[in-house]
C-alpha cells in the first residue's frame, strides 16, 4: 500500500494530536528575527541523528489549492507564493482553482477536488464558517485539508491550520510605538483599523491596546477603514480633521495605507510617525528611503499558503517537520509578526508583496 494512501486513512485520526504554535521568535517583540530560509523545510542531512531529507523527491502528490480572488496586494501574493512553492518540488502537482469571493463557487471547487481524489487540499476560505462543512467532507474522505488564515468553525475540518498572528501584530505595533514615545504619557496615539466587524480586526486592536497599556498609553483617536485604498484615504482624512495633533498612528493594513498616505500628504501633516501593517514592499521602500511619516510596519505573512503547500506535501508523504522531535506535522502553525524598521528592512524587502 502506498505511503499516501496510508496517510489518507490516518488523516482524521491525527486530529487528536496536540496543538503546537510555532513562531519565528520565542516571544512577541518588536525585535525582528532574520527571515526563515524559504528554500528548504528546516531539513537535515539524511542519516544524522533525528534527521531526514524532507526535500528529497517521493511519490507524486496532487494538491488542490483554492483561495479568494486576488483583489488586493496581500491576497495576490498569497496565491503567487503557493504556486512558487509547489514548483520547487518535482513530486508535487498543484491543481489551482480560480480565485473567487463567491462562497458557492469555492465550495464547488472543493467538491471537485474531493471527486478527483487529490492527495491534499490547501484552502484559504473566503468565509471560514461557510467552507467548514465541505472541508469536513474532504477530511471524512481521507483527504487532509490545510486551512490557511481564515479558520473553520470546527477543529475537525482541517488536519493542520496555518495562521498569521493578528493579536501579535497589534502587540508588535504597540510595543514599537511605546519604545519611540518613551515616557511621554501625554502622547496622542491614533489607530486606523480595517473592517471593524471582522475578528481579525478586533484581535489586532486588542493587541495594540494591550501593548500600549503596558507603557501607560492608550488610543486617543480611532477610525475604521475597509482594507481598500479609497477606504483608507477617507478614514485617514476624517481622523486628521478630528485630531489637530497626533504623535503616532498605527494603520492596520498596508494596502489601505496607500490611501492613508495620500490623505496625510493632502493635509500637509507630518508631526507624527506611522506604523503600517502586513508588510508591503511599497511601505518598506518608504521606510528605507525615509521620505514619509512611515517609520515601521508589522508583518502579516503572505507566505501562509506557501507554508500550507509545504506542509500538505509532508503530510501526504507521512513525514514530519525535521526540526521537531515529534513524528507528525503540528495541528496549528502560527507565524510571528515581526516589526520592520530602517535597521532591518533589507532582511524583508525582497520577500514583500506589492500593494
Amino acid at each position: 500500500m502506498s505511503r499516501i494512501s496510508k496517510t489518507r486513512r490516518g488523516a482524521v485520526a491525527l486530529l487528536s494530536a496536540a496543538t503546537l504554535t510555532l513562531g519565528l521568535a520565542a516571544c512577541t517583540s518588536n525585535e525582528a528575527p532574520a527571515p526563515e530560509n524559504t528554500g528548504s523545510t528546516g531539513t537535515t542531512d539524511a542519516g544524522t541523528a533525528g534527521g531526514n531529507d524532507n526535500d528529497a523527491p517521493g511519490e507524486k502528490v496532487v494538491i488542490g489549492f483554492s483561495a479568494p480572488a486576488a483583489d488586493h496586494g496581500w491576497m495576490g501574493a498569497i496565491t503567487k507564493a503557493a504556486q512558487a512553492e509547489a514548483k520547487k518540488y518535482s513530486d508535487v502537482e498543484l491543481r489551482l482553482a480560480e480565485g473567487t469571493n463567491d462562497v458557492s463557487l469555492q465550495i464547488s471547487q472543493i467538491e471537485g477536488f474531493i471527486n478527483d481524489k487529490v492527495d491534499a487540499i490547501v484552502l484559504l476560505p473566503f468565509d471560514g464558517d461557510a467552507l467548514t462543512e465541505i472541508s469536513l467532507e474532504a477530511m471524512k474522505a481521507g483527504i487532509p485539508v490545510i486551512n490557511v488564515d481564515r479558520e473553520f468553525s470546527s477543529p475537525f475540518a482541517a488536519r493542520t491550520t496555518v495562521l498569521g498572528d493578528n493579536y501579535g501584530m497589534g502587540v508588535s505595533a504597540g510595543t514599537y510605538i511605546c519604545e519611540q514615545l518613551g515616557d511621554n504619557k501625554d502622547a496622542v496615539v491614533a489607530e486606523i483599523a480595517g473592517i471593524d466587524n471582522l475578528p481579525l480586526t478586533q484581535d489586532r486592536s486588542k493587541g495594540f491596546a494591550d501593548a500600549l497599556g503596558d507603557c501607560g498609553l492608550k488610543v486617543a483617536n480611532r477610525v475604521a477603514a475597509d482594507f481598500t485604498v479609497a477606504g483608507g484615504e477617507t478614514a485617514a482624512a476624517n481622523l486628521l480633521q478630528a485630531a489637530p495633533k497626533i504623535d503616532a498612528i498605527w494603520n492596520h493594513d498596508d494596502d489601505q495605507g496607500v490611501g492613508v498616505l495620500s490623505a496625510i500628504e493632502a493635509a500637509n501633516r507630518d508631526e507624527f510617525f506611522m506604523v503600517g501593517g502586513a508588510g508591503s514592499k511599497n511601505v518598506m521602500e518608504h521606510i528605507k528611503a525615509g521620505d514619509s511619516v512611515l517609520q515601521a510596519t508589522v508583518i502579516y505573512p503572505s507566505t501562509q499558503a506557501a507554508d500550507g503547500i509545504r506542509l500538505a506535501r509532508l503530510i501526504a508523504h507521512n513525514k514530519s517537520m525535521s526540526d521537531l522531535v515529534s513524528h507528525t506535522v503540528p495541528r496549528t502553525v502560527q507565524l510571528f509578526a515581526p516589526t520592520v524598521t530602517k535597521d532591518n528592512v533589507d532582511d524583508f524587502i525582497n520577500d514583500a508583496f506589492e500593494s
